[in-house]
């Protein structure tokens, strides 16, 4: 499943990286996807919406078994 769920945020980095930020993950156990979001995405006051409407939206769209993703 890890690979599967880089592999989707490697879709979704180019487009965090022009507005300045991007998304590493840190981990994936039992459905839960671990990921911290850095540059000007980790400050944005957006960057919930951005994990919750774009990240998380795009897991669970893409990666069967993906329940939640959270910052770390």
């Amino acid at each position: 499943m890890k690979e599967q769920v880089e592999a989707a945020l490697n879709d979704i980095r180019p487009t965090l990286q022009a507005d300045g930020g991007d998304v590493e993950l840190i981990d994936v156990e039992d459905g839960t996807v671990k990921v911290r979001l850095t540059g000007a995405c980790g400050s944005c006051p957006m960057a919930g919406m951005t994990l919750r409407f774009g990240v998380e939206k795009l897991l669970k769209e893409r990666v069967p078994g993906v329940t939640q993703v959270i910052a770390e």
